[in-house]
C-alpha cells in the first residue's frame, strides 16, 4: 500500500508545478510600429510571459516562426504571451502589419545578461 501511495505521490509531483511559482514577466512597448526594447534577453530553460502594450492607434499582429507564437494586439491594449522553456539561441519576432519596421528579438542566454 505504501507502494502505491509513493508511486501516486511522485507521478503527481511530475505533472503539477507549485502555486508559488512565479513565471517573470518582460515588458515590451510597441510605439509607431517598433518594439521597445527590440532585443529581450531571457533566462534558457525557464518559462517566461512577454506583457507586450500597443501604444500605437493601429493594431499589430506579434509573430514568430521561431518561438510558434502569433497573436493580435489592439490599438493601445496590453497582450500576454507565455514562451518557454527555451534553449540558448536568437529567436525572431515582427509586427505582421508592419514587417519592415516593427521587428525585434528574444536572446535567450544561459544567464540573462539584463535585467526586464
Amino acid at each position: 500500500m505504501n507502494r502505491i501511495l509513493g508511486c501516486g505521490a511522485f507521478f503527481i509531483s511530475l505533472f503539477c508545478q507549485p502555486l508559488s511559482a512565479a513565471v517573470t514577466e518582460y515588458h515590451v512597448q510597441l510605439k509607431d510600429h517598433l518594439f521597445f526594447p527590440s532585443r529581450i534577453h531571457i533566462p534558457a530553460y525557464q518559462k517566461v510571459k512577454l506583457v507586450i502594450h500597443n501604444q500605437d492607434n493601429t493594431p499589430e499582429e506579434f509573430d514568430s516562426f521561431s518561438l510558434n507564437r502569433e497573436k493580435v494586439i489592439f490599438a493601445n491594449h496590453k497582450a500576454s504571451i507565455f514562451i518557454g522553456p527555451l534553449q540558448p539561441g536568437d529567436y525572431d519576432f515582427f509586427g505582421e502589419y508592419n514587417p519592415n519596421t516593427a521587428r525585434g528579438s528574444v536572446i535567450v542566454e544561459h544567464k540573462a545578461a539584463h535585467a526586464n
